[in-house]
């Protein structure tokens, strides 16, 4: 195909680079390394971490430092990384597939000497190096900054962070590609990453295999990072969280993990590991694209790419070739999560059915109010929520049977952590009204939620990447290399453009419509960033197109939100060559996934509520079929 024969930054021309995605998060499924490790691949990349992974390691190294004991030191990384890993050890020495992957969390060096441990038991001692990347625990340098009068805003709901409220115990922030570059050039066949951004290995890797120089090759470096960003979720991009997914049903049971072909000019081709389920089309790559984006320019370590002139194209069954990815210098700063004790938090939930269920509802509330008395202003947070309604006629009583959700948080762990049910607290207080509650009200035979648990708050912002000490260790020779800032780096503004469609067509132009689900004609994903989830929404036909751009709206969107929207900023772009609008919704989602109230803590449902939200769609359009 034509990208095969463009040169590198070297002036030399080479085959395109095959990365394959291994894992999405610490519950993706362990056979993925010896799994791909049998595809022809030439790396293979993973991330076990999350922004709610980050926290509980971070904390547990914070508690583990306190105490001064070393011994639990293992429970600082992923443990799930090594049972995935070593069956595939054998074949990546046999194959000379390289490895590099986001799982060491907060003890990045003993997950490479556990690799290296692994290697030696395995008779592989000399066919795999190891080696690991360190810099991404920051937390001494943001009170070395805050010292100096730095306010490390939060780049989702604002506001400085010593008005916060809570101590940070953990810091970790987002490395590029470049160190994993330089290992492979050293040598390094395992690659081990405590927090680099989730695509930074496949653009490390293609630095590496391409040769691109990281402070010119911006159009290349982007494209790598979108391939990146289109692998990092593994399955995802394959079918998982599709919203076309009633197609794909033969073989859901074993959906595929994803390759990328990089090309020497950054474009890439995506296809999956064969004989599986799931499938490649333009719709689940750019559903996938549009899964935790925040806005028009797409912000990495090692480059910003540009999203809205991206082109995707089917080449053929399970092969989508993505292009038109433009790149820009790195900025100057790089994201930093900073991880506090937020406290304690307990969850009590009644099953409610039937008829009058906010009657019933209000009349529990009223109860459990009352029991706690003036405790109620104890709470930090204290929300009541009837989740669920029983239809007309109900077919069973299980659908007549909905949820009423009692959520507390706390400062004060006397108010919700209890040795007794008989001691006064949360638990206690919810209990005590079961046999004075609404008719056809039982408590879920699982009260452990009730019992009381410790939450961390998460404050997203940005840090200088000169105040970064990126370095690559090698074990094999016990070699430290520093990987300096890029010289090229720009400062960005904080809010990306936002605007909505030009040139929209008159709605009623489209003929005839039925008041029916958005997503009887339109496709979306949705995801999280912190605080912030963003929401972007697809089609398949250029008319669709010109419908869909006219009628998604911001007002549109939080007309559509209703209960749901809390009022803050919501940003709009829109990508022509994927037939998409992106919405980025600031805050929505209370504090981000360890401390939110909400069911949907992870932003991926968003999509799915408004999909369900009904719209006047052209009948011409329905006439083509429900998705």
């Amino acid at each position: 195909m034509a990208t095969n024969g463009h040169t590198n930054g070297n002036g030399t021309t080479k085959r395109p680079l095959r990365v394959a995605g291994a894992s999405g998060g610490f519950t993706d499924r362990q056979r993925a390394i010896c799994s791909l490790a049998h595809c022809d691949v030439d790396v293979i990349v993973g991330d076990w971490m999350s922004e709610c992974t980050m926290s509980w390691h971070g904390a547990a190294k914070s508690a583990i430092l306190a105490k001064g004991d070393t011994s639990e030191r293992m429970g600082l990384y992923d443990p799930s990384f090594m049972a995935n890993l070593t069956p595939a050890l054998p074949v990546l020495a046999e194959k000379g597939i390289k490895l590099a992957v986001n799982a060491g969390a907060s003890d990045t060096e003993m997950l490479a000497k556990e690799v290296e441990k692994a290697i030696k038991k395995g008779g592989l001692e000399g066919k795999l190096k190891v080696a690991w990347i360190q810099g991404d625990e920051v937390l001494d340098v943001v009170n070395k900054l805050l010292k100096q009068g730095e306010k490390f805003e939060n780049i989702c709901f604002g506001g400085e962070l010593k008005d916060w409220g809570f101590d940070p115990v953990a810091a970790q922030c987002y490395l590029g590609g470049a160190g994993i570059a330089e290992a492979f050039r050293q040598g390094a066949d395992i690659v081990i990453c405590g927090r680099v951004a989730d695509a930074a290995p496949t653009i490390g890797a293609a630095m590496w295999w391409h040769g691109w120089n990281r402070d010119q090759d911006f159009d290349q470096v982007a494209g790598s990072l979108i391939a990146g960003h289109l692998i990092e979720c593994s399955s995802y991009v394959c079918g998982g969280y599709y919203s076309g997914f009633k197609d794909l049903f033969d073989g859901c049971e074993n959906i595929g993990f994803p390759i990328a072909e990089i090309f020497p000019d950054g474009s890439c081709a995506i296809i999956k590991e064969p004989d599986t389920g799931g499938e490649i089309s333009v719709g689940t790559v750019a559903s996938q694209l549009l899964y935790e984006i925040q806005g028009p320019q797409y912000y990495g370590s090692d480059v910003v790419a540009v999203l809205e002139g991206i082109n995707m194209t089917q080449e053929g069954r399970d092969r989508v070739l993505v292009s038109g990815v433009k790149g820009k210098p790195p900025p100057t700063t790089t994201k930093v999560g900073l991880t506090a004790h937020g406290g304690y938090q307990a969850e009590f939930h009644y099953l409610l059915v039937g008829l009058d269920l906010e009657q019933k509802a209000e009349w529990t509330e009223k109860q459990v109010r009352a029991s706690m008395g003036k405790n109620v202003d104890r709470f930090s947070c204290l929300k009541f929520t009837l989740n669920g309604y029983c239809p007309e006629d109900p077919r069973n009583q299980d659908v007549a049977t909905v949820d009423f959700r009692v959520f507390a948080q706390t400062k004060d762990r006397s108010l919700v952590v209890k040795d007794s049910m008989e001691v006064p607290g949360f638990n206690r207080w919810c209990l005590e009204n079961f046999l004075q509650s609404c008719p056809g009200a039982t408590i879920e035979n699982d009260i452990r939620q009730s019992a009381g648990k410790e939450f961390y708050e998460y404050w997203a912002a940005l840090l200088p990447q000169e105040e970064v000490n990126h370095q690559v260790k090698l074990l094999w020779d016990n070699k430290t290399i520093d990987v300096a800032p890029s010289p090229a780096m720009e400062l960005y503004s904080t809010r990306q453009w936002s605007y909505e469609t030009k040139d929209p067509v008159e709605l009623s132009s489209f003929g005839p419509t039925t008041r029916c689900p958005l997503g009887f004609r339109v496709l979306g994903r949705s995801g999280d960033k912190a605080s912030d989830a963003n929401l972007g929404f697809f089609v398949r036909e250029d008319d669709e197109w010109n419908w869909l751009r006219s009628l998604l709206t911001v007002d549109k969107i939080i007309q559509l939100l209703g209960p749901e929207y809390n009022g803050k900023l919501v940003e709009r772009f829109e990508i022509p060559g994927i037939k998409a609008v992106h919405f980025l919704l600031h805050d929505h989602l209370d504090r981000s996934y360890n401390a939110t109230s909400t069911y949907d803590g992870l932003g991926k449902n968003l999509c799915e509520y408004l999909r369900a939200k009904y719209v006047e769609i052209p009948n011409s359009f329905l006439r083509r079929g429900r998705i």
